[in-house]
């Protein structure tokens, strides 16, 4: 479904009014493969509510560290869905999901791009009556992944042509270092093989959002 920012806005203002009526937070997450936009539309999402009302929390603080990775062997396999404490993610949406005004702020943890690594209590969680989450394996059935889905009032699916996608991704990981050569071949490798896997997750979304 093609919907303007504006309109998706509107959608998790909902949410956040449903929460002020429990008197308790929900939570929205925003899935979907590597350059799909997630990260902006959540960004965009709680910068066009009211301050106050939303929080970003991303799934990639639980990226497992690079010296974790390198002594399992799967560095060159980081972003794959046995590379992130899944475990852990679900306990900190289940700590978040229905908290109460009043109740003790939440520490969670965040990617920092610029290090390529996971950042312990990056992100404080207060009284925001909507936490949005977004990461790749949101709606995935293995693992603890499903126990975090569950504790999701809803959860969108960003979609984007893979041409443009991919365009997106490989700027991005030229940005952040990469050489130009490495960064198209992480982007068709790695990258895509996490991206087939997502796609199949695509008909679980509560939205699919065609968002650019």
């Amino acid at each position: 479904m093609r919907l303007t920012t504006a309109e998706l806005v509107e959608r998790a203002a909902r949410l956040a009014d449903d929460a002020g009526r429990r008197g308790e937070a929900r939570v929205l997450g925003i899935t979907g493969p590597p350059g799909a936009g997630k990260s902006t539309l959540a960004a965009a999402l709680a910068d066009g509510l009211a301050p106050g009302t939303a929080v970003v929390v991303g799934m990639d603080g639980f990226h497992l560290s690079n010296a974790v990775l390198e002594a399992r062997g799967s560095r060159a396999r980081k972003g794959a869905i046995d590379t992130f404490d899944d475990a852990g993610y679900a306990a900190l949406i289940g700590r978040i999901a229905g908290r109460r005004p009043g109740s003790p702020q939440v520490f969670a943890p965040e990617f920092r791009r610029e290090i390529e690594e996971p950042v312990a209590a990056g992100t404080v969680v207060a009284d925001e009556p909507l936490v949005i989450t977004e990461g790749n394996y949101l709606l995935a059935a293995d693992g603890a992944w499903p126990a975090a889905r569950a504790r999701m009032a809803e959860v969108w699916y960003v979609d984007l042509p893979d041409a443009e996608r991919l365009r997106r991704l490989v700027a991005r990981h030229h940005a952040f270092g990469k050489p130009l050569p490495d960064a198209e071949a992480w982007a068709r490798g790695t990258d895509q093989r996490n991206a087939d896997l997502i796609a199949t997750t695509r008909d679980a979304a509560d939205l699919v959002v065609e968002w650019v």
